[in-house]
C-alpha cells in the first residue's frame, strides 16, 4: 500500500490526479490521509477521488487534531532543525533552501517513519 501525504499540492495542476500516477500508487491501492483543509472538500477533489474508488482509500483525520497528522511532525522538525537559524536575503534563497531540505529529509526513511509513529499512524 502507497502512502500519499496531504501535502500534495493540487492549486496548480489542473485537476487532482496531475499530480497522482499510476506509477505513484503500484498495484495496490494508496491511501490518502488528509486533514480538514477546505480544498479536499472541493467538488474538484470529491469528483475525483470518486473516479478512483478501487484505487484509492480515503481517511479523513478530525477536525482541530494536529497530534494525528505526520505532516504537521515534518514541519516542526523541518523548521527547528533544518531551517534554524537560516536568514535569506530573498524568497528564492529560502525557496531553495526548504527544498533542498525538504529533499534530504526525504532520503531519510526512519525520520520520516518516525513521524507516522508519533502520529500513532504506524
Amino acid at each position: 500500500m502507497a502512502f500519499l501525504l496531504p501535502a500534495l499540492s493540487w492549486s496548480h495542476s489542473r485537476s487532482p490526479g496531475d499530480r497522482v500516477s499510476d506509477a505513484s500508487l503500484g498495484p495496490s491501492p494508496g491511501q490518502v490521509i488528509w486533514d480538514g483543509l477546505p480544498a479536499h472538500r472541493s467538488r474538484l477533489v470529491q469528483h475525483w477521488v470518486a473516479g478512483q474508488r478501487a484505487r484509492l482509500e480515503l481517511e479523513r483525520l478530525p477536525a482541530y487534531a494536529p497530534e494525528l497528522n505526520p505532516v504537521e511532525y515534518l514541519w516542526g522538525y523541518w523548521k527547528q532543525h533544518e531551517l534554524t537559524n537560516f536568514c535569506p536575503k530573498n524568497f528564492a534563497e529560502l525557496s531553495d533552501h526548504a527544498r533542498r531540505a525538504l529533499r534530504r529529509m526525504r532520503r531519510r526513511s526512519a525520520l520520516v517513519r518516525s513521524f507516522w509513529q508519533q502520529a500513532q499512524l504506524l
